[in-house]
């Protein structure tokens, strides 16, 4: 026995089907696509969620709710974010370069969760009630400026 001798088993190694190559493949004429119809095209692709012309199920469910469009989306900080911050004065430019939030959206809204036990004074879009009782009972203020969005 020699290298010149060995083969594959046999049925190991497959002919490549060449497909939409003509008559002489062995898949000629249509591809083995069938005759007519949409997925017959070059260049199909079915839409999502398409259920072969049954009304899709993102159509046949009721649309429900509403959306506000003036909906106002405030940047919103915890003063207990704040107590762990250097510095006693705070407003949204400082808190961006900081890191503490991204964009500033319609505003900075500040919020009372956690505890406040030093001074500090706040400058924000807007504060909630139990936030303003939190600073005013440190001893803080907390002074509401103009909306940055219409």
């Amino acid at each position: 026995m020699n290298l010149s001798n060995l083969r594959p088993p046999a049925g190991q190694k497959h002919k490549k089907q060449r497909v939409g190559q003509g008559m002489g493949t062995g898949r000629g004429k249509y591809s083995g696509r069938g005759a007519k119809g949409a997925k017959s095209i070059s260049g199909y692709s079915r839409m999502r969620g398409f259920e072969g012309g049954q009304m899709p199920l993102h159509r046949r469910l009721p649309k429900r709710g509403f959306t506000n469009i003036f909906r106002k989306e405030y940047a919103v900080v915890n003063i207990g974010t704040l107590e762990s911050l250097e510095g006693d004065s705070f407003t949204p430019e400082l808190l961006i370069e900081l890191g503490v939030i991204r964009k500033p959206k319609d505003g900075l809204k500040i919020l009372g969760g956690g505890e406040l036990k030093r001074k500090v004074a706040i400058k924000a879009h807007v504060f909630s009630k139990s936030a303003l009782e939190k600073i005013q009972a440190a001893g803080g203020t907390g002074e509401v400026i103009g909306a940055t969005k219409g």
